[in-house]
């Protein structure tokens, strides 16, 4: 089943439906965990594949209740490193030698997200900032959610109980139903339609690119192939985001938001603070945050402290790339992230030391300097992207058809072309947004989101049954 499916969405109207018969604590908690195994029941027939994600699941909350038992003092670093390993394990490493690998296969959907759940129920209950026990249905219900499990968002655990345990659930009335039926009208568009098309332009470019071609064709292919990604992936991964965030609202849930413009960015730093939202913060607060307490008490010197925060910064975001995936191509996409962000804090620490602080914010305000700024981070997504969806194999053979020439022409017109378009997109944006109607803008009236979402749903199921075609799986799911 498809999890931005026609498929997807019946379940998820069946799950609703039943879901709304009662309000009691006991009934929401009851269908939600039925619902989400169910949905993970789809993915595999036997029973024996799911012992090692059962395994994970039971490690997580054994450790939690020792946690919250006292336990902390002495249990807790054997047990954060236990749960790491054990993720690196059953993900299959590169690096983990055959021999000790499990030899049958199992499932490992969700494991990545329901590994960022467990460790921080690890972390918070260690800390005592998890309010009460944690009970085995909530702690079930919280880890694999169906909404949330195959590719986030990552919720924090007091958030997600807040509302499910909550004696009086979220409202539900007729404006909420209508706000989470646009949300997921909106998310099923981008993936069905957009992502669809944006990853037929880049097949077809990978497919019409060959050494023989005229350097415009390769510099065009060349543009296409690279610049088309981080849009699909926008498309395919924000596009999945809406519709959970829709299906979760009518299960009184609210998620947190996951994407916020990310291409109006105009730093790598700024971008990571837009893109895959639950992810960074989680980072920041897991991994970033400590390791600059850290260091900061290990190198109390002021003027020290600017360059240890660059370096915490590329640790965190090199883990970006290593959780993606178990191969040396996500280790290199770590290493960009990393440098990416790190550099754009290293280039701001440094600016605003020889410049001074009011001229660089001067300058970081300058409109000029924004478009310019905007096209780089994009430019710099997209190159580190080529290690997302390809491999060192692929990569040679492309650069091999292109050619030196044809690659640096591509990078130079996807970068005056990003900071163009961006601005003009901007630009447009602010002017339409400008129009107003009773005090709101007539955009974002419920007359005019009204007709653009019935206008969505006949796109879309035109698009599903002429092109006959299934929609890209969601990218995330892989991890």
């Amino acid at each position: 089943m498809g999890t931005a499916s026609f498929q997807f969405l019946g379940f998820a109207a069946v799950v609703v439906a039943v879901f709304n018969l009662h309000r009691s604590v006991a009934w929401r908690q009851a269908i939600l965990l039925l619902a989400s195994l169910i949905f993970l029941g789809f993915f595999s027939l036997s029973p024996v594949s799911y012992l090692p994600l059962l395994g994970f699941l039971a490690f997580g909350f054994v450790s939690v209740r020792l946690m919250q038992g006292g336990y902390g003092r002495s249990a807790f670093l054997p047990l954060l490193i236990a749960g790491i390993v054990g993720f690196i394990w059953l993900k299959k490493y590169s690096f983990v030698p055959g021999p000790f690998l499990l030899r049958f296969p199992y499932v490992t959907l969700g494991l990545s997200y329901i590994f960022f759940r467990v460790l921080h129920l690890i972390i918070d209950a260690k800390d005592g900032t998890i309010p009460g026990k944690v009970r085995l249905v909530s702690y079930l219900n919280y880890t694999l959610n169906f909404t949330t499990l195959i590719s986030g968002p990552i919720q924090r655990y007091q958030d997600f109980a807040s509302m499910q345990l909550a004696q009086k659930a979220l409202p539900l009335n007729v404006f909420v139903v209508g706000q989470s039926i646009e949300r997921i009208i909106v998310g099923f568009f981008k993936v069905n339609v957009l992502s669809l098309l944006l990853s037929m332009a880049q097949n077809e470019a990978l497919t019409s690119l060959n050494a023989d071609s005229s350097f415009g064709d390769k510099v065009f292919h060349g543009i296409v192939i690279a610049a088309s990604y981080p849009f699909y992936l926008y498309c395919n991964f924000s596009g999945y985001i809406d519709i959970v965030i829709g299906i979760a609202r009518l299960l009184r849930l609210e998620l947190p938001e996951n994407f916020n413009r990310p291409f109006s960015s105009d730093n790598f730093l700024n971008f990571w603070s837009r893109w895959h939202i639950t992810l960074s913060e989680w980072l920041k607060t897991y991994v970033y945050n400590p390791l600059l307490i850290f260091l900061m008490r290990r190198y109390p010197e002021p003027s020290v402290s600017p360059f240890l925060g660059v370096f915490a910064f590329f640790v965190t975001f090199f883990l970006v790339g290593v959780w993606h995936g178990q191969t040396s191509v996500f280790i290199f996409f770590g290493v960009l992230q990393g440098l990416g962000v790190s550099a754009t804090k290293l280039y701001q620490v440094l600016m605003a030391k020889w410049v001074g602080k009011k001229r660089y914010k001067a300058l970081a305000n300058n409109a000029l300097y924004n478009v310019f700024a905007r096209g780089l981070t994009f430019t710099w997504f997209a190159f580190t992207l080529l290690w997302f969806w390809s491999n060192w194999t692929q990569l040679g053979s492309i650069a091999n058809r292109l050619g030196v020439p044809a690659i640096l022409a591509a990078w130079a017109c996807i970068f005056f072309g990003a900071s163009l378009l961006l601005a003009m997109w901007e630009a447009a944006r602010n002017w339409l947004l400008s129009f107003e109607w009773q005090s709101e803008p007539l955009l974002l009236s419920r007359y005019t989101r009204t007709v653009w979402g019935t206008a969505l749903v006949v796109i879309a199921t035109a698009t599903v049954m002429l092109l006959n075609a299934p929609a890209p799986d969601i990218v995330y799911k892989a991890f």
